[in-house]
């Protein structure tokens, strides 16, 4: 008689040892072994998040020119806010960088340790390959990519116009005292640099 596979839910993987079990008879069960499974899991998602960096990185085109998401080092929005966590903690794993993300929304482990691995990528993150679990820290402080967002939306959104950014920004939101002494202090500043 032919022998019969079990089906399995759990992704066991051909060729592990101790992956399935020959019952009398000949039927063929998987053998339930958890650091197999564990192993397996991690296997299995690094495979995923490596496929779906074929995805990610594909090029696009910009007026007729095929340009890759890989050489924009601007953070997406999700990215911003897998950095705001790093800042704000300093150095963590992927698992801590999600368990701090799923208080406020819904997302899964393996899109957090995707995004962080794009990120490593476009040279947002570094990661300490040499421990296990891997942590990752940001490549720069959180003014320096400020500067270079706040930069980038001034080209963009106000023709290079300082003026023009800081009075939409006042306009939309009220200021505390404290921010209005320091406006001003910046005011002060800058003109007496200017005379």
């Amino acid at each position: 008689p032919r022998p019969t596979v079990v089906a399995s839910l759990v992704f066991m993987g051909p060729g592990i040892p101790g992956s399935s079990v020959v019952r009398p008879g000949g039927r063929v069960e998987p053998k339930l072994n958890v650091l197999n499974m564990t192993k397996n899991f991690v296997t299995l998602t690094n495979f995923f998040v490596d496929m779906t960096k074929t995805f990610v990185y594909c090029p696009i085109k910009r007026h007729g020119a095929a340009v890759s998401r890989r050489t924009d080092r601007r953070p997406t929005d999700a990215e911003l806010e897998i950095l705001r966590v790093l800042w704000e903690r300093g150095p963590s794993t992927v698992r801590e960088v999600f368990g701090e993300l799923s208080r406020t929304r819904d997302l899964g482990y393996t899109t957090v340790l995707k995004l962080m691995q794009i990120m490593t990528d476009k040279g947002l993150v570094r990661r300490d390959e040499n421990v296990r679990p891997q942590i990752y820290q940001v490549s720069q402080p959180r003014h320096q990519t400020q500067r270079q967002l706040l930069k980038h939306l001034l080209d963009r959104a106000f023709s290079g116009s300082p003026g023009n950014l800081v009075l939409q920004a006042l306009s939309t939101r009220k200021t505390t005292p404290q921010e209005r002494r320091q406006i001003r202090q910046m005011l002060d500043q800058l003109e007496g640099d200017s005379e």
